[in-house]
C-alpha cells in the first residue's frame, strides 16, 4: 500500500503534536508531584520545630519559671532551627514583623507579604492553625521553594509577649537586658506572633528522612 507525501507529512505532524503534549503534561505532573512532596516535607519539619521548642519551653517554665524560659526562645530555638537546616539543607528560621532582635528574624519581602496575607485571611474568618503558604519563587535567577506556617500567640506566650502591665517585673527586667530593641510585646491571645519560614533551593534533591 502506498501513501502520498502529504499524508505522511500530516501523520508526522500529528505524532509530533502528541509527543509535545505528552511531554508538557508529564512535566506538569512532575512539577506538581515535586511541589506536593516539598510541601509535605516542609510541614513535617515545621511540626518538628514547634514540638521540640514547645517541649523545651514547657519544661523550663515548669521547672524554673518564665525568667529562665526566656533563654529557650533566645538560645534553644535558634539551635533547633540550625539543626534542622543542617539536616535538610534548607534555611529554617522564625520571622516576625515585631522581632525581639531586629538584627535577627526580620522578614524579607516575600515573608512580609505572606505574613500580611495570613492576617488578612484571619480577618476573613480563617484560623492560623489551618493556614500555610507554599510557593516556588525566582530570586536572582534561581528557583526556590518557599513555605511559611503562622505562629499564633498562646497563653504561655503572654509571660514574655503580653501587655506591659501583664508581664512580670522580673521578666521585663531580663528582657530589657537581653533585648534592648525589643518590639515583641503587647500581644493578645490569638494574635499573629510570626511564622516559621522555610526556603529550599529547587535544584537541591529532597531528602526523604530528617
Amino acid at each position: 500500500m502506498f501513501f502520498s507525501n502529504n499524508f505522511i507529512s500530516h501523520k508526522l505532524v500529528f505524532l509530533w503534536l502528541i509527543l509535545i503534549s505528552s511531554t508538557v503534561l508529564s512535566s506538569e505532573l512532575i512539577q506538581h508531584s515535586t511541589h506536593s512532596e516539598r510541601t509535605k516535607a516542609a510541614k513535617e519539619v515545621t511540626q518538628q520545630f514547634t514540638q521540640t521548642l514547645g517541649g523545651h519551653l514547657k519544661s523550663e517554665m515548669k521547672t524554673n519559671g518564665p525568667v529562665k524560659a526566656i533563654k529557650v526562645c533566645k538560645e534553644i530555638a535558634p539551635e533547633i532551627a540550625n539543626d534542622l537546616s543542617i539536616k535538610t539543607g534548607w534555611r529554617v528560621t522564625r520571622v516576625s514583623t515585631k522581632p525581639r532582635n531586629p538584627l535577627l528574624g526580620s522578614p524579607d519581602q516575600w515573608e512580609r507579604e505572606t505574613l500580611a496575607s495570613f492576617t488578612s485571611r484571619a480577618n476573613n474568618g480563617e484560623h492560623y492553625v489551618d493556614m500555610s503558604k507554599a510557593e516556588v519563587v525566582n530570586e536572582a535567577g534561581k528557583s526556590y521553594f518557599r513555605f511559611m506556617k503562622p505562629l499564633a500567640v498562646k497563653p504561655v506566650c503572654l509571660n514574655c509577649h503580653g501587655s506591659e502591665d501583664k508581664i512580670p517585673e522580673t521578666v521585663k527586667a531580663e528582657l530589657d537586658v537581653m533585648y534592648p530593641f525589643d518590639q515583641a510585646r503587647n500581644y493578645k491571645i490569638g494574635d499573629l506572633r510570626g511564622a516559621i519560614s522555610i526556603k529550599q533551593p529547587m535544584d537541591l534533591p529532597l531528602r526523604k528522612r530528617f
